[in-house]
């Protein structure tokens, strides 16, 4: 009889983005006896939960320290980067190399592995990123190459990793979700597709802030605005608080664009992520675009 797995409604509830659950999953299997190497992932995965939330102070005093793994210290230096200013994150990264210098089993800690690929994929350092993952230890590894392989278009490889994890287990969650992925980055003809998998994750398990966007980008792709609307105002509901979730408002004002939406709407999701979320690449984007327009119009104001 195959072991019952202890972690599979933690993970679970982390891969579709139910972090709150995942939590309350995590309290409660600290309860049960595991081995030690269950216990760490545990640990691991709670933190990583904690991130999902914004609670970066919390992941920064619990990974924190000397008498830290690995893995619970490279989780500790993505929360100081995501709430640490622009100009200060390049020393997060800096820390983040010396950490994985430091260690001589660090090729093999699959979990330091993963934890470092997502701070270098924060940072835009892609090649870092994927050199974190690209044997595929795990099937998180795989998840992840194929999300780097779309970034840098190349669908070719997405689609040949995306073979590997289903080989691994093609009905897990993981598959599911880099399924859609892949299938969001191949356009329209496979937009319906990706829909399909995203509603039955939803219907299954329940939608979460991560869903609704996942599924309001797939319907965007397939031209469907106003159902990719109606996801987006579910995100942006009192219960899954996407009102200030720079990803929603993100989708919210390119959505509201292909419908029209009145520019005093726009203007109002704009502003909120300018105040709240002055970081995002979309907003350093637009703020970079906005003033090179006003230094051309200037040209052209007449005395």
């Amino acid at each position: 009889m195959d072991t019952p797995d202890e972690l599979y409604t933690l993970r679970a509830q982390y891969w579709l983005g139910h972090y709150a659950l995942a939590l309350d999953e995590g309290r409660s299997a600290a309860r049960r006896p595991m081995p030690p190497h269950l216990k760490s992932e545990r640990e691991e995965l709670m933190l990583r939960s904690q991130l999902g939330l914004g609670q970066y102070d919390k992941v920064m005093s619990d990974g924190s320290g000397a008498d830290k793994s690995p893995a619970m210290q490279a989780l500790a230096l993505h929360a100081s980067y995501l709430s640490s200013a622009p100009e200060a994150r390049d020393a997060v990264v800096d820390n983040l190399k010396v950490l994985l210098a430091s260690d001589p089993e660090s090729a093999s800690n699959t979990s330091l592995q993963l934890a470092a690929c997502h701070i270098f994929l924060a940072a835009n350092q892609l090649r870092e990123a994927l050199q974190c993952v690209h044997l595929g230890l795990t099937m998180e590894h795989l998840a992840m190459c194929v999300q780097l392989y779309i970034k840098i278009d190349r669908l070719d490889l997405a689609k040949d990793t995306l073979n590997l994890l289903k080989q691994a287990d093609e009905d897990s969650i993981l598959a599911q979700l880099t399924s859609a992925y892949l299938a969001i980055a191949q356009g329209s003809s496979r937009s319906a597709d990706a829909a399909h998998i995203l509603a039955g994750l939803s219907e299954q398990y329940g939608p979460s802030l991560m869903l609704l966007n996942c599924l309001a980008v797939a319907n965007m792709v397939g031209s469907k605005y106003e159902a990719a609307e109606s996801n987006l105002k579910e995100a942006m509901s009192s219960e899954f608080g996407g009102e200030n979730d720079a990803d929603t408002l993100v989708n919210m004002v390119v959505c509201s664009q292909h419908l029209g939406r009145k520019s005093s709407d726009i203007e109002k999701y704009l502003a909120a992520l300018k105040m709240g979320c002055g970081s995002h690449p979309f907003v350093q984007g637009l703020v970079q675009v906005e003033g090179a327009f006003e230094r051309e119009a200037n040209k052209y104001i007449t005395a």
